[in-house]
């Protein structure tokens, strides 16, 4: 059985309320649950929250709350692998343990495609790995364009070869972490340690796909990219 989780708490310090902030006519946490509906994979949808308002607005648009998110894990310290053992734990009780995979989507990432959460699904079960989540290419490079202080204050190339790169084309393909899609096994998420501890793998999404809700400007941003697919979408 596969389900998908989207987490939202009530307590966003950055931008308040952010989860249920309206974006084009409907809640943030709508979109996510609306293309989560539509993947020919997902059985079930669920919601992770501690806060009345968003489990009432994720409900009106089709998803369950089947529990309530204790506050320990409702606060900046909580980390995501926390907050998933938790989830799954309790789904289990709720399904006998027929979990086998679980999908989780971050609320704040609306511009993803259905299209894309089927794909990451299809890698995970095509792929020997534990689990695999959204990545792009980054958009800055460690080997030719990142910096950081040394310890007496200069700066210098984050990461070095024998060669220096004086070419962004010969730098070393990097990735960034895109908190959009996660798939992952139900015993990986029950017996890991973090998403890193086992064999994980990327799943590309470009990097027009790459921009989540943190801040008001970052809100701005995605209502932008948001208008400019669904004008593309509009005219196909």
């Amino acid at each position: 059985m596969k389900v998908c989780v989207i987490g939202a708490r009530g307590g966003s310090k950055g931008l308040k309320n952010k989860n249920i902030k309206e974006l084009l006519g409907k809640p943030l946490i709508a979109w996510s649950i609306e293309t989560a509906l539509q993947s020919k994979y997902i059985d079930e949808v669920y919601i992770s929250t501690d806060c009345k308002d968003i489990a009432e607005t994720a409900e009106r648009y089709g998803a369950k709350v089947e529990f309530m998110r204790p506050d320990e894990l409702a606060n900046d310290s909580a980390g995501k692998w926390e907050v998933w053992q938790h989830a799954l734990s309790e789904l289990n009780k709720l399904k006998d343990g027929k979990i086998d995979t679980y999908i989780d989507l971050d609320c704040t990432s609306p511009l993803r495609d259905v299209s894309d959460i089927d794909r990451a699904i299809e890698l995970y079960e095509n792929s020997k790995c534990d689990g695999v989540f959204s990545v792009c290419e980054a958009r800055k490079n460690p080997y030719f364009n990142v910096v950081e202080a040394n310890s007496e204050g200069f700066f210098e190339m984050s990461k070095t070869l024998a060669n220096p790169i004086v070419r962004r084309q010969d730098a070393p393909k990097v990735y960034e972490h895109v908190a959009s899609i996660y798939v992952m096994g139900a015993d990986y998420i029950k017996n890991g340690t973090g998403l890193l501890s086992g064999e994980t793998i990327g799943y590309d999404i470009g990097q027009e796909k790459c921009f989540d809700v943190d801040s008001e400007l970052d809100f701005e941003l995605v209502e932008y990219f948001m208008r400019k697919k669904l004008h593309e979408q509009s005219k196909r």
